[in-house]
């Protein structure tokens, strides 16, 4: 009977890992796909990106029901009980980073008519490239339950945010130095913060796995760059 219960539990173990692997690869490709879209206009590609966060909500809500399933019905302990609720922990954090790619290809459809500032997005698409990075580094971190891995996602959410701050200062020199410019760099502002968000997320997962594969919280305090 407990060699049946043992077996069960890492069943229900190994599915919240599947889940959790499909979950993020989905969402890794929304950040990926969002900013191609912007960077090209695509609204084809935009749509896609919107369509795909249908997947990611389900897939967290299953990932909530096993947990659920698995909590009520193994009675897990210590490490197993650990890894269940921080399957839903990074299932939260994966989902809203999927919410913020679906903001930003949301963003390129309405600005995808206006006058473009090529120069602009350059920027936004170095954000882009580090966030992408952060999320697959955090993904690859809980795959392997990697300590060392996961504190370095954490530490470097701090360029993330000085490259936020760059960008910031960037678009507003094209609103100052040119007026006709303000719309445009004004939707790709809101796009940076939706980029930033994400690197916030990926920070988040990180501590999960950290504590995950050690027992122990991140100590201090998270680096912030310039507010």
């Amino acid at each position: 009977m407990v060699d049946h219960t043992l077996k069960a539990i890492d069943k229900q173990l190994d599915l919240l890992d599947h889940l959790i692997a499909e979950m993020g690869g989905i969402a890794e490709k929304m950040v990926i796909d969002a900013m191609d879209a912007l960077a090209r206009a695509d609204n084809r590609l935009a749509r896609k990106v919107v369509a795909a966060d249908t997947r990611i909500d389900a897939l967290r809500r299953e990932i909530e029901e096993e947990a659920i399933v698995a909590i009520a019905c193994r009675q897990p302990v210590a490490v197993d009980l650990r890894q269940i609720v921080e399957a839903i922990h990074v299932a939260g954090d994966l989902e809203r980073v999927g919410d913020l790619a679906k903001n930003v290809a949301k963003r390129s459809i309405r600005i995808s008519s206006e006058t473009r500032v090529p120069l602009a997005i350059t920027g936004l698409m170095h954000m882009n490239q580090m966030a992408a990075e952060l999320v697959k580094d955090v993904l690859d971190a809980y795959t392997q339950r990697d300590a060392e891995q996961a504190l370095a996602v954490w530490k470097r959410d701090v360029e993330l945010d000085a490259l936020e701050d760059a960008v910031f200062r960037d678009l507003l020199t094209h609103m100052i130095e040119e007026p006709r410019n303000i719309s445009f760099c004004a939707h790709l502002l809101f796009c940076s913060k939706n980029i930033e968000r994400i690197g916030d997320h990926a920070t988040n997962i990180a501590e999960a796995v950290y504590y995950l594969a050690t027992g122990s919280t991140l100590a201090g305090e998270r680096p912030k760059g310039q507010a």
